[in-house]
C-alpha cells in the first residue's frame, strides 16, 4: 500500500497583492540568508515534545525520535510530523502508507536515545527494549506513552531537507503520562507553572 506521490505538495508563495503570481524571495525584498549555524541556535530556545515515530508495512518497519510535531486540525483529525529525507524511515513511511505518533513520557529518555541512534544503554533502533502494541495500521503503538496517533498519511509536504507528513488519524491510546520535553540539547518535563 504505498503513499499516491501526486498528493506531494510544494509551496511556491503567492503574493496576495501581485494577483497569483508566483515571486522568489529576491523579489520580496527577503534575499538575506539565514545561516544553519544561526537557525539551528535559535531553534534550540523552543521547547518540542519528543516523540518516535512508528511505521510498518511492505517497505518494512523503522521508528525513529522526532521533536518536529503537532497537531494540524480536531475536524478532521490531524497530525503532522517532520523527517529527514535521507533516513530510511522516511522513505518507509512514505511507501506504507502509515506512521503511529508515539508522545514520549518523561521516564522514556533511554527508549527517545535508542530511537535517536545515541544510546549508551539500549541497542540503537531496538523495538525490544520496550513494550508496544500492534495499531490499526499496523504500526507500533508504544505503551506508557503519554499519546499514541496511530494515523493513515493524508498528504506528504516537500521542506528544505525534510518531508512533513500529514497523518489522518484513525486510532488514539492516551495515558496521563507527564510528557516528555526538548530544549538546548537537553531532556525536561513538562510542569504546570501553578
Amino acid at each position: 500500500m504505498g503513499y499516491p506521490l501526486d498528493k506531494t505538495v510544494r509551496f511556491v508563495f503567492m503574493a496576495p497583492w501581485n494577483e497569483g503570481v508566483a515571486m522568489n524571495s529576491s523579489e520580496l525584498g527577503m534575499d538575506k540568508v539565514v545561516s544553519s549555524e544561526d537557525f539551528l541556535a535559535a531553534m534550540r530556545g523552543a521547547v518540542t515534545p519528543v516523540s518516535i515515530v512508528t511505521t510498518n508495512g511492505a517497505a518494512g518497519e523503522f521508528g525513529l525520535t522526532v521533536s518536529a510535531v503537532s497537531s494540524v486540525s480536531a475536524e478532521p483529525p490531524l497530525v503532522m510530523v517532520c523527517i529527514n529525507r535521507r533516513t530510511g524511515a522516511e522513505a518507509a513511511i512514505r511507501s506504507n502508507g502509515v506512521f503511529c505518533l508515539n508522545l514520549l513520557a518523561e521516564t522514556q529518555v533511554a527508549l527517545a536515545e535508542s530511537f535517536a541512534g545515541r544510546s549508551k544503554t539500549l541497542e540503537s533502533y531496538d523495538f525490544s527494549s520496550a513494550e508496544w502494541t500492534e495499531g490499526v495500521t499496523g504500526s507500533r503503538c508504544l505503551v506508557g506513552a503519554v499519546a499514541s496517533f496511530d494515523c493513515q498519511i493524508d498528504s506528504v509536504i516537500e521542506a528544505g531537507t525534510h518531508s512533513v507528513f500529514i497523518g489522518r488519524v484513525v486510532h488514539i491510546e492516551t495515558t496521563s503520562a507527564v510528557p516528555l520535553a526538548y530544549q538546548n540539547r537537553m531532556f525536561s518535563k513538562a510542569i504546570p507553572l501553578a
